[in-house]
């Protein structure tokens, strides 16, 4: 999560060389909900059915997910009270879970002394719950009781309904992520992020976190996925004083489609929507290709590449020489041209269902001018961002992990070690 800090100067961006690479790599199957161990408590089972390790979701997991925490679509209800009302499906116990995370967090910087160690006990924790409201509706959220020292609130918060009117289309409506379809952040094993999600872009809020919205997504053939989301493009920004929370009428729109080929799966996505401001207005457009790769059950490899245009994300009525927002004496001087990748490597030497994994995240986000903003800590508009990390990871117990990572921030030369360790129960 953590990236530039302080005022130092990044280095000229570079090409994305790795592009090269992208056809070597491929996404999992679209996963909408997060199992958690208030599942596992209803029935009865271990944490790892579903998590290898987690909080990564494995195959069944995933499938768990997609049925809205059921083991089968339409299996009879349990752990729920006799009303004797047919209509009423009711919980008994209503499903919780607690998740903490833990850190301690060196930095070194080349020709500054190191800084720290941080400790960052805990860097997170949140209460989980989810479960069914009626047959073929369900519902999942979690609430931030403390990150990064301080109460954060709802981030995921949505009613999924399965299977709507047998079209086989599940809609989901709510707070999540526009990236929940390509790679689940909440799922990742690293402490690094997925950077290209979180870019934002001059003073435009729209990025590939969280949104509020309509979330659809079917299969309309074997071996094929497609999602469909219709979100207002402000993130989760409080309502105005007029109680709404969009300010304008447009709406971001986001589709994507995703095949499976044996041990490969291919898909791509389209993000375009726009944002008024002082009576301006810019156009954003992101796309790209997601891929993942299984080599059998020991290693995984997953990549994304997402390029990004702004038609005038600074909101700028004229562009004068000097000004670092434009690119005065182009021909398009407001537009800002974005381009990121991102590529994850695990492997589990024992298998996903033993104790040991080890992963690697490449991460490079560019722009064509100083107008990236990651939401990390970094002082004014970077123009480029490049990482590499590498973690390791020992189960404890199924819900009890230790972690090393150690990571390399490229533009600033500096060096981070993080040393964490993960419960949820």
């Amino acid at each position: 999560m953590n990236t530039p800090q302080g005022a130092a100067t990044p280095k000229p961006p570079r090409n994305l060389r790795w592009l090269a690479l992208f056809p070597l790599f491929v996404v999992l199957p679209p996963t909408h909900l997060v199992a958690i161990p208030a599942f596992a408590r209803k029935y009865k089972v271990s944490c790892s059915l579903c998590h290898a390790p987690f909080p990564r979701l494995s195959a069944f997991g995933e499938q768990f997910a997609a049925n809205g925490f059921e083991f089968a679509r339409g299996e009879p209800p349990r752990d729920t009270i006799a009303t004797g009302d047919p209509s009423l499906r009711l919980q008994g116990p209503v499903p919780f879970a607690v998740r903490m995370d833990a850190y301690l967090l060196t930095l070194a910087q080349k020709g500054e002394k190191v800084v720290g160690p941080d400790l960052q006990t805990p860097w997170l924790m949140k209460i989980l719950s989810g479960g069914q409201v009626a047959d073929g509706v369900s519902y999942y959220l979690y609430f931030f009781l403390s990150e990064r020292g301080e109460v954060a609130g709802l981030e995921d918060a949505y009613v999924q309904f399965s299977d709507v009117a047998g079209t086989g289309v599940d809609l989901i409506v709510g707070q999540f992520q526009v990236s929940d379809p390509l790679f689940k952040r909440e799922l990742r094993l690293e402490y690094e992020d997925y950077q290209l999600y979180r870019a934002r872009i001059g003073n435009v809020r729209a990025d590939m976190t969280y949104e509020r919205g309509l979330f659809a997504s079917f299969s309309p053939w074997e071996n094929g996925d497609a999602a469909l989301m219709v979100v207002n493009g402000r993130g989760l920004s409080a309502a105005g004083a007029n109680r709404q929370y969009d300010t304008d009428r447009a709406k971001n729109i986001f589709v994507r489609y995703s095949h499976t080929a044996g041990p490969l799966r291919l898909g791509g996505f389209l993000y375009a929507g726009q944002e008024k401001s002082g009576g301006l207005t810019d156009r954003h457009l992101s796309f790209g290709p997601d891929l993942t790769l299984s080599l059998g059950e020991k290693t995984e490899v997953n990549a994304q590449y997402l390029r990004r245009t702004d038609s005038n994300p600074f909101f700028l009525r004229t562009c004068s020489a000097g000004d670092p927002r434009c690119g005065a004496g182009s021909r398009d001087p407001f537009q800002v041209r974005t381009e990121g990748l991102m590529v994850e490597v695990h492997v589990f030497p024992q298998g996903p269902d033993g104790k040991w994994a080890l992963s690697g995240l490449y991460n490079s986000v560019e722009s064509n001018r100083e107008a990236l903003s990651l939401r990390s800590g970094e002082q004014g508009f970077l123009r480029s961002y490049e990482s590499v990390s590498a973690v390791a990871t020992y189960l404890l117990a199924r819900n009890l992990k230790l972690s090393g990572e150690v990571g390399y921030d490229t533009r600033l030369e500096r060096a981070r070690l993080v040393m964490g360790v993960v419960t949820a129960f």
